[in-house]
């Protein structure tokens, strides 16, 4: 992989953060308070819980890329795959636990691989909307009925999200696409 477009994919919302975080800390600094040092222990706290999810995470994604043989991704979820896999896009999204830290790398793991633009939007929409794991305290807290209503509103939307996406990008050259067809190729398995 090219480390110039791999860097500078990454550079500007990490400067953006970089300059929010220093001016929310001097805000914090001087008021007086000690927010900056209570925000920094909350910071802190929350790395500690996260940290481990998104390793595991980006592993997954990883593996998903060197693993899978392309022609099978190609096939299940990929341009040729059409509605099926614009379909299991949506329930493998509805069925992936966790948050973003989780299911975004996967997504770019299977766009590395050879999953299509609708295939990957069906996924991270049924994440969003249909997520399973989170029926059970959706449940709990706002009862079935408000679920029930909420998931009938919702359950066509991930597979119509994915086709939209495929009728009308799917000649869109991603991020991942310019990487590979691009001036330069990429190379999974590529020395440092």
């Amino acid at each position: 992989m090219d480390r110039k477009k791999g860097k500078s994919n990454m550079l500007v919302p990490t400067i953006i953060m970089g300059v929010l975080a220093c001016i929310l800390l001097y805000i914090g600094y001087s008021r007086g308070h000690g927010e900056h040092t209570a925000g920094l222990q909350v910071t802190y706290r929350l790395l500690l819980q996260v940290l481990p999810l998104l390793i595991c995470a980006f592993i997954v994604a990883g593996m998903v890329q060197v693993m899978l043989p392309r022609e099978l991704i190609a096939k299940w979820v990929g341009v040729e795959s059409g509605l099926r896999g614009i379909m299991i896009g949506s329930f493998a999204g509805a069925l992936t636990p966790g948050g973003p830290f989780v299911n975004l790398p996967i997504a770019a793991g299977m766009m590395k691989s050879g999953a299509s633009i609708g295939t990957m939007v069906a996924f991270l929409t049924g994440w969003s909307l249909w997520a399973v794991a989170r029926l059970p305290m959706e449940f709990g807290i706002l009862g079935w009925k408000f679920t029930l209503i909420r998931l009938v509103s919702v359950i066509i939307f991930p597979p119509i999200a994915g086709l939209i996406a495929q009728v009308l990008f799917s000649g869109v050259k991603s991020y991942y696409d310019r990487l590979k067809y691009g001036k330069h190729e990429v190379s999974i398995t590529s020395s440092p």
